[in-house]
């Protein structure tokens, strides 16, 4: 297949465009490096991809319906996987017009292109955030989402709402993936995980909000990744799945997973809490399980050694 990976230059993105490429399909990646993080990391990332003879790249907006739509009449494509959004549950409380932009227009750009262009088969990127303060543990694929805590979790939630109505309205056959606290190589470095270790490493102060008691479902790059590429292989008519490892952590325990892993001890601030976080996040996976065969298999005492590992090779002596 011939697939077009949006945000392909990111975190996840990265990594799908690589496992996409080692199965043989082709891939186009379309990326704005966009600077909420330093767009060298994204550069960093594709380093390996751009050397596969499959492989092309298209710097765009999402939110470019020009740019969308000249990207699907050129590119002959079979399939999807929408990842590109602006993420981060602070930052949307900050700036909410340009995560309306890019994650609900460029979503609908993405959607009307691919219908114009006959590509039936989208994978939408979406994210526990939606379930917000979600009262039942763990997060289920049916419980209501009445209780969304920021811009960004309300956008991704239009999002899926936009590929249920594409959907149905015109046959395509679309999987939503709620992807629940994402870490391993390639980190984004605003991220909880990356953060703190390279605040450690440099023995500088850790920022926690709140009391630490707050807990999430962390879950390792290549889980995430099989549950993605999963999507490529089966029809689902309109599904949504919880990709997790239905495991939660709490931070203050993570924290002393990074200190195990790092060699040496945090220096933990205690901040006010911020608007938009939630308590907890812990995803149900058993039509994960059911319908994409998926399987989550690297625990957070695994992965974080992992992540560390990669981190220090990674940042200056």
């Amino acid at each position: 297949m011939r697939i077009l990976v949006t945000g392909g230059a990111g975190f996840i993105g990265s990594h799908v465009v690589e496992h996409l490429l080692g199965r043989g399909h082709e891939v186009v990646a379309l990326d704005d490096f966009n600077n909420y993080y330093n767009p060298a990391f994204k550069h960093r990332n594709l380093a390996q991809a751009r050397q596969h003879v499959k492989f092309s790249l298209v710097e765009a907006d999402v939110s470019n319906l020009e740019r969308v739509r000249d990207v699907f009449q050129n590119g002959r494509l079979d399939m999807v996987i929408h990842l590109a959004a602006r993420a981060g549950v602070r930052a949307s409380v900050k700036d909410p017009f340009l995560y309306q932009r890019v994650n609900v227009e460029g979503t609908l750009n993405i959607l009307e292109c691919a219908r114009g262009a006959g590509v039936k088969k989208v994978t939408f990127g979406s994210t526990s955030s939606v379930y917000g303060l979600n009262a039942r543990v763990p997060f289920s694929e049916e419980d209501a989402l009445l209780n969304t805590a920021s811009p960004y979790s309300a956008t991704k939630l239009a999002g899926e709402a936009l590929c249920r109505a594409y959907s149905h309205l015109h046959g395509m056959d679309i999987a939503v993936l709620r992807f629940f606290s994402v870490y391993g190589p390639r980190g984004r470095p605003d991220m909880a995980i990356y953060l703190f270790s390279e605040s450690i490493l440099q023995d500088r102060t850790v920022g926690v909000y709140g009391d630490g008691s707050s807990s999430r479902d962390y879950t390792y790059i290549d889980d995430i990744v099989q549950g993605v590429v999963a999507t490529t292989e089966r029809e689902f008519g309109f599904e949504i799945f919880n990709l997790g490892e239905s495991e939660t952590t709490v931070l203050l325990d993570m924290i002393r997973l990074l200190e195990k892993a790092l060699g040496r001890k945090a220096r933990v601030q205690h901040l006010p809490e911020q608007p938009g976080d939630v308590p907890r996040t812990c995803a149900r996976i058993e039509k994960a399980r059911g319908r994409l065969g998926y399987r989550p298999g690297i625990k957070i005492q695994e992965g974080i050694p992992r992540f560390v590992e990669w981190l220090k090779k990674e940042l200056p002596a």
